[in-house]
């Protein structure tokens, strides 16, 4: 029987195919995989946020385009600068054109 991937791993696979230049939300991811919530995908993006991880987590935001988990990165800005070298404009700590930027999953995949 082969391992099935944890709630963790569905998280981080899904957030690494938000296109650059993109954003999503907690609750899109959460509907998307069809079981949590968005708080529990927040938890399994706070687990990952680190230099050497390959989960661009800067790209998931809450529900109004706020960076909410802006606090769990290296610093209280780099959630935004991470966001900002991919042409996504933010301005005081939330997505400018949070529509034109959003990828929900469900409908992009």
């Amino acid at each position: 029987m082969a391992n099935q991937p944890s709630y963790y791993d569905l998280v981080f696979e899904l957030t690494r195919l938000i296109p650059e230049g993109r954003v999503s939300t907690y609750g899109a991811i959460a509907d998307s995989l069809a079981l949590g919530s968005a708080r529990m995908v927040g938890w399994a993006l706070n687990k990952c946020i680190g230099p050497n991880s390959d989960v661009p987590a800067h790209r998931v935001v809450n529900r109004k385009g706020e960076l909410s988990g802006r606090i769990h990165f290296s610093t209280p800005t780099r959630m935004q600068e991470l966001l900002e070298a991919e042409g996504v404009e933010i301005k005081e700590d939330k997505v400018v054109n949070f529509q034109e930027c959003f990828w929900h999953p469900a409908k992009e995949l």
